[in-house]
């Protein structure tokens, strides 16, 4: 309390929470898996059931979950958070792990802060293919970012908002929603009397964990979900904002590894090879130019000044000259010599002397042409 008897607020930071060791979330022997009632003749162990059985048997073989994953009550430290796994136990997302603290994997929701040390890998370190199944289901594709889960076979008792803030009340529990312009401003949309729905995320690694952690699960109505990879969503728009999302993410990934110092010289450096002009921090300075304009105060205003352009004078360059050809045996340059020599000798007053022809000798006996052989046996 202060002297002038005012009462001063104290300003307290809240605590951080401190996580409690994980708890286990069944007991050994609790859940009880069932065998998959054989409806073919051979077992296809990559998509987990029989070949030959009809698709509506493989539905209808479908049996609620035992158990549920609650993030709230079931979140807590585990040995990986002492050896540094970045991986999620995939038992804890089913709610059914019954290691607790002693797991060698995390149980909380994954943070799409860390980074996992494979991109080829799920959060729950479960290797991705290149290609997604024909189902959709499974762990999923590295060549693609899926952000949005399929969900079908829902039991709709009401209209399709209803319907919409079930599934949203169901989902948000494993990671953020993504937002749009949709009348609930949130990336859920329900496809009324047909009992799909399609939920998108914010980030890629809470779709993950969601899809297993809602497998099999039910709503409100005591359904069994269906949950699987939604395809590519075929609306251009869709698509454009898709990729200027994928190329934002990527310059801030490349932004927050580089040294700042770097980008704010290389910016700098930008600017002036454009012209712009820069302030004290850093930014662009909008260019405004106005004529006959003495407000007081428009000093702040800058003026982009350029260079006044030079006359330029009309020279003409000189028509190019074809070398003269030369004629003979003797080259232009040779004959160019030869009578730069004989106007010398004309000024001087030199007369050149003409060589005289050699006489040759007359020819004696048979006339024949010597062939300047060494050897007088031949």
């Amino acid at each position: 309390m202060a002297s002038n008897g005012a009462e001063t607020a104290v300003v307290t930071k809240p605590k951080a929470k401190k996580l409690k060791p994980a708890r286990k979330q069944v007991k050994a022997g609790d859940v009880v898996k069932t065998e998959t009632i054989q409806t073919g003749k051979e077992y296809n162990i990559w998509y987990n059931k029989w070949a030959g059985g009809d698709r509506e048997d493989n539905y209808s073989n479908k049996v609620k979950s035992q158990s549920r994953c609650n993030i709230k009550r079931d979140s807590g430290l585990t040995r990986a958070n002492t050896t540094g796994m970045k991986y999620t136990c995939l038992f804890f997302a089913r709610g059914c792990c019954p290691y607790g603290w002693e797991c060698e994997y995390r149980h909380m929701l994954p943070d799409p802060n860390d980074t996992l040390p494979d991109s080829s890998k799920d959060c729950f370190a479960r290797d991705k293919f290149a290609d997604y199944r024909d189902d959709m289901g499974g762990v999923g594709s590295f060549n693609r970012q899926n952000r949005t889960l399929y969900v079908g076979r829902i039991k709709e008792t009401g209209t399709g908002l209803e319907t919409e803030e079930v599934v949203r009340r169901h989902f948000k529990e494993f990671g953020e929603i993504e937002r749009d312009d949709s009348p609930s401003t949130y990336a859920v949309k329900v496809l009324q009397y047909r009992s799909v729905a399609f939920v998108t995320y914010k980030y890629e690694i809470h779709a993950q964990f969601a899809k297993e952690a809602m497998a099999c699960q039910s709503l409100d109505n005591d359904e069994i979900l269906n949950v699987r990879w939604a395809t590519e969503d075929p609306n251009p728009v869709s698509k454009v904002a898709e990729k200027r999302r994928l190329e934002e993410m990527g310059q801030e990934a490349i932004k927050a590894r580089m040294d700042p110092r770097i980008v704010d010289a290389m910016r700098a450096v930008r600017a002036l090879e454009d012209g712009d002009i820069l302030d004290d921090n850093g930014q662009l300075v909008q260019e405004q130019a106005d004529e006959g304009d003495d407000v007081e105060g428009h000093d702040t205003k800058r003026r982009k000044i350029d260079p006044e352009p030079e006359e330029e004078e009309d020279v003409t360059p000189p028509m190019p000259q074809e070398p003269p050809q030369p004629a003979g045996l003797l080259s232009v340059d040779t004959l160019e010599g030869l009578k730069y020599f004989a106007q010398i000798w004309q000024q001087n007053g030199v007369v050149p002397v003409k060589p005289r022809p050699c006489l040759s000798a007359a020819p004696t006996g048979l006339n024949l042409p010597d062939y300047g052989s060494d050897d007088d046996d031949n």
